[in-house]
């Protein structure tokens, strides 16, 4: 079910500016220039940057501190706000030639703005940042990014190697992640249909076809889909070994012991907590092999393939036209909140949402902040549940933003950890809200569409963090050919699923699909989704303890994700994130989501 009845909306991006080529445009573009190279020379005027020895905290200090923090934060907010406006562009058709100038023209821009980054956090770590937040209203409004930076400062290369590195970085790491954007939104393959007639289709409508309810199209898209990453898979290949080769460097030069290390750091939790993470979902594999048993069951199969994973349930599955979804999740959404119905309201109505697949465009979602309290939601929209849910999800990241719009660039800075907090909480009361209308039919569906999901973030994302732990160790000693690349891959997806699945038939070139890989400055863009998914129950399940004592502090929260570290942020719900117990708690909720799908699946074949 990959097609709908009636048109799907594009966004509307001519409220901020009428196009890319309007003279109001390339006037804010113009501004930007002109406004980071001031900033870099009020960055001059009080020598930001590495010193030789600590600054002393005299008047004069903190009074530059607070005038150029104030001014940078400015300049970020204009920065946010051109780049999410030009990758709208770029992502829905990369095939525009002029969007896809302006992104290479702004990035040359934001390097400058990037190395000014890298002389604040020197400064800042010559500094008493305790004295300074002491002194200054500015900056314990910024305490959290003060002391972060103080740690960062630790790891930073010499002021020219990291002025160097940053500008190396857009024609390297940052060229090679726009290579794999390019080329996977620009793949077409030729699919065989049933009778032997071929047609030529871009790969997000290939891959959309996994949830096609007839085995034999699932089989051909997904054949399909091999011989189409086949074709590109040596410059894709040049494209992840560069990256992971780069940022190896990066890391050694930086004195971080391993690239993890720093993804730590960066996503504000320690070993500890990511280590108690995975030792739980660990221990989670063998009921999410019970699920996949049972799936394959009520499928009549013996074992489920790579291409079965997404299959729908069912003798029929509902159709959720793009408007029903968007009424349900109004709907639902004020059931915990208007403030939060409101929202999404006002998404679908001003058209803040681009839900149609079709050539050019990028496959999967995500949601961007693109100004104020608006963001942009990114889709392709299927209508089965999972689009529904889906939709609701990247609802979620944008209600995120709103919370946080009153709140400085630096301010909102959010780790991928807790960035997925309000997304999956939006998630689950679309779930529940579904679950609770359905009959043991549609139950079955909505439950399996559930598992499925939670299925391929914590099983599936375990194997991709396994994959690029082994990719970043590899490199190390040199590149990986495209069959090295394609035999880890494998290796991690038999480790993860084992017998949930048929080992003979899994998907080698999943390190192609995945963009997430292909990034320089996010590296292990994959446990952050485990996290967000497993505190997101967590947080719902008290949510459902104590309602308006949740509420109450639940935005407050959602404000403050760049203020304080995971652990400290979780505690105040009384969370403990650094011991396996919580985790097996929001873990325990899936497992008892399986007992209900096998009793549903046993019922169904008896």
């Amino acid at each position: 079910m990959t097609s709908t009845a009636s048109a799907l909306p594009h966004w509307d991006m001519s409220v901020v500016y009428p196009s890319l080529e309007s003279p109001e445009f390339q006037t804010a573009f113009n501004t930007l220039v002109q406004d980071i190279t001031l900033l870099a020379e009020l960055f001059d005027v009080h020598s930001i940057g590495k010193q030789d020895e600590s600054a002393s905290l005299t008047d004069d200090t903190v009074q530059a501190f607070e005038t150029v923090i104030e001014r940078y934060n400015e300049v970020l907010e204009e920065t946010y706000t051109l780049s999410a406006y030009i990758y709208c562009f770029v992502s829905t058709d990369s095939r525009n030639d002029v969007a896809q100038a302006r992104l290479s023209e702004l990035q040359s821009q934001t390097v400058k703005l990037s190395q000014l980054g890298t002389r604040l956090t020197a400064w800042l770590g010559s500094l008493d940042v305790d004295a300074l937040i002491e002194r200054s209203q500015i900056a314990r409004e910024h305490a959290f990014t003060l002391r972060q930076a103080k740690i960062e400062a630790e790891h930073l290369m010499s002021p020219d190697e990291e002025a160097l590195a940053a500008e190396l970085n857009v024609t390297g790491g940052s060229a090679w992640a726009k290579l794999h954007g390019n080329v996977t939104s620009q793949i077409s393959v030729r699919l065989e249909r049933e009778g032997g007639a071929t047609e030529e289709l871009p790969m997000s409508m290939v891959r959309n076809l996994a949830f096609d309810p007839d085995r034999e199209t699932r089989r051909r898209a997904y054949e399909a889909e091999l011989e189409g990453w086949k074709m590109v898979s040596v410059p894709l290949a040049a494209a992840l070994n560069s990256i992971k080769g780069e940022v190896n460097v990066l890391t050694g030069r930086r004195n971080w012991e391993t690239p993890l290390d720093e993804a730590l750091f960066n996503n504000s939790i320690d070993r500890q907590t990511l280590d108690a993470m995975l030792d739980a979902a660990r221990d989670s594999f063998p009921d999410f092999r019970r699920y996949l048993r049972a799936k394959a069951r009520v499928l009549r199969l013996p074992a489920l393939s790579w291409y079965d994973i997404f299959a729908p349930v069912g003798e029929s599955t509902r159709t959720w036209e793009f408007d029903e979804a968007a009424d349900f999740i109004i709907e639902q959404f004020g059931t915990y909140s208007q403030k939060m119905s409101e929202y999404a309201d006002r998404a679908f109505r001003e058209r803040w949402i681009d839900a149609e697949p079709r050539p050019g465009k990028r496959d999967g979602a995500y949601c961007i902040s693109l100004r104020g309290e608006e963001s942009r939601v990114f889709a392709n929209y299927k209508p089965v549940f999972e689009g529904v849910s889906t939709l609701a999800h990247e609802l979620g990241h944008g209600y995120h933003n709103l919370n946080k719009a009153h709140r400085t660039p630096l301010q909102r800075s959010t780790p991928m950890t807790l960035a997925e907090t309000a997304s999956i909480f939006c998630e689950t009361i679309i779930r529940t809200a579904a679950l609770s209308r359905a009959d043991e039919s549609e139950q079955l569906v909505l439950l399996e569409n559930s598992l499925e999901g939670a299925c391929q973030v914590v099983v599936d994302i375990t194997s991709r963090f396994l994959f690029e732990t082994r990719v970043f160790e590899g490199r190390r000693a040199r590149e990986l050919s495209v069959d090295e690349l394609c035999n880890l891959m494998l290796d991690a997806q038999r480790e993860t699923y084992g017998d949930g699945l048929n080992m003979d038939v899994l998907h080698p070139y999943m390190w192609a699909v995945k963009g997430h890989y292909y990034s320089t400055g996010r590296s292990y863009y994959n446990y952050p989704y485990m996290f967000g998914l497993l505190f997101g129950l967590g947080l719902y399940a008290r949510y459902k303890e104590d309602p308006e004592g949740f509420k109450a502090g639940y935005d407050e929260l959602l404000s403050s994700t760049g203020l304080a570290d995971a652990a400290e942020l979780a505690g105040r719900f009384g969370i403990n994130i650094r011991t396996p117990e919580f985790w097996r708690s929001s873990l325990d909720v899936i497992r008892g989501e399986v007992v209900r799908f096998e009793e549903l699946v046993d019922r169904r074949l008896q």
